[in-house]
């Protein structure tokens, strides 16, 4: 059986054109598997960054304080971090595709919920289960990604479908203004409740495992299969939790992802009150459309990044863990965000650092996957999604208690950003396998 290192020398050519040109000529339907998720992933950060637009006007309507806004936020956390190693299991359990669509479904009506509520208390409720079902997704993404794409092409596959999360948080600016304009601010959740329906459509529709998906061929299917392992049991849950390579992953997420929730979630109301911006496109969208775009780019150049690496002979795990040290290097100038002299200043170091972020992502995500067993890496990444939503709960609540205590000065937040990537790093250099492994 091949391990990781001879997969990639398998599946990634020397150089990314190479790579570009051969991952086309042996079939198209995992690119069309990961249009599903990156659409999904879209989708499912519209329905969280909804709120965080819409801040400025529910907080007048019904009289937040920072507090009430950061305690909401932390009820999805909750949600999300319980929903996270629920669904990841059950991922590995019954399949990517039941999985999954039970997943969207039950979000869809969670995020429609939303504009039936009124009250501090039934903000929560709707956050509470919108991040308990929203938590399905990664996992699925993640299980979609390792069921379809060799190594070499993993760390560039999770970055494109990460890439929606980006252009769910440009979307929603765009569009929350007019809906809200036209129809109220109910109707936004109305509809983006509606829209993730009419995706589930399209899943069950068209997505299959690569071994039974009717219109695969067979050199595509040979390909997808270079350097797995052979089809395995079910791992039982008590080895997941031994697993190195879960504990790499998790840990590392918990000092990391909470960093994207303070971006999503508070950039927004940062940007209104540092520059005394509203809530309409012109004001607040473009420069939130400037940073989630240099997101975008980030997510896909990061998993580009180690996939040339890799393609250059170095080794998968190495290339990883590299790109990542990049990564946090190009977050450090954050720092000085807040004392920028003019918005479009910060702009400038807030674009850079979230899009290191998103490529830090993409390559803690693949290393992930180049580590963990095939039918465990649901339940790898459930637990590692339940550790980073833990992280994201403390998170939002020393936000609150910083902003609150500050007078909303941001400074120290900036300060303390970096800090957390080269802890991460540090942690899963030293911890993380540096193969797959085993769970004998």
């Amino acid at each position: 059986m091949l391990t990781t290192t001879d997969t990639v020398a398998i599946a990634a050519p020397r150089s990314l054109g190479g790579k570009i040109r051969a991952a086309f000529a042996v079939g198209g339907v995992r690119w069309t598997m990961l249009a599903l998720v990156f659409f999904a992933t879209t989708l499912n950060y519209i329905d969280r960054a909804a709120l965080g637009i819409l801040q400025p006007v529910l907080a007048k309507a019904m009289n937040w304080t920072a507090q009430d806004y950061a305690n909401i936020n932390f009820w999805f956390q909750v949600g999300y971090a319980v929903g996270y190693v629920i669904q990841g299991r059950l991922i590995d359990q019954i399949g990517v595709r039941r999985g999954f669509a039970l997943a969207v479904l039950l979000w869809s009506v969670a995020a429609a919920a939303h504009g039936l509520v009124g009250t501090v208390i039934g903000f929560m409720v709707c956050r509470f289960f919108l991040g308990l079902t929203e938590a399905g997704n990664y996992p699925s993404c993640i299980k979609t990604t390792r069921n379809w794409f060799p190594a070499g092409e993993r760390a560039i596959a999770a970055g494109i479908f990460n890439a929606g999360t980006n252009v769910g948080a440009m979307a929603t600016p765009l569009l929350i203004p007019f809906v809200m304009t036209a129809w109220g601010w109910q109707a936004v959740f109305y509809i983006i409740g509606g829209v993730g329906l009419l995706w589930l459509v399209f899943w069950l529709k068209n997505y299959r495992n690569p071994e039974v998906h009717p219109t695969v061929s067979k050199s595509e299917l040979d390909y997808i299969r270079q350097g797995m392992e052979e089809a395995a049991p079910k791992v039982a849950f008590s080895k997941v939790i031994r697993l190195r390579a879960t504990w790499a992953y998790a840990l590392g997420n918990a000092l990391s992802a909470p960093v994207f929730w303070f971006y999503l979630y508070w950039l927004p109301p940062y940007l209104n009150k540092q520059y005394n911006l509203g809530i309409s496109v012109s004001q607040l969208g473009l420069p939130l459309i400037v940073i989630y775009l240099m997101a975008d780019v980030g997510s896909v150049a990061g998993g580009a990044l180690s996939s040339t690496m890799i393609g250059r002979g170095m080794n998968a795990i190495r290339a990883r863990m590299l790109s990542m040290l990049i990564c946090a290097a190009c977050i450090v100038p954050i720092i000085f965000a807040s004392s920028a002299a003019g918005l479009w200043t910060a702009v400038l170091y807030i674009s850079l650092a979230i899009g290191a972020h998103q490529a830090w992502t993409a390559n803690i995500w693949s290393l992930a996957m180049d580590t963990a067993p095939k039918n465990a890496v649901s339940s790898v990444f459930g637990i590692g999604g339940m550790c980073g939503a833990i992280g994201g709960m403390f998170m939002t609540q020393l936000v609150g208690y910083v902003l609150t205590a500050s007078n909303n000065n941001y400074s120290l937040l900036f300060t303390m950003i970096p800090a957390a990537y080269f802890i991460a790093l540090l942690w899963v250099y030293f911890v993380a396998p540096r193969r797959v492994e085993s769970v004998e």
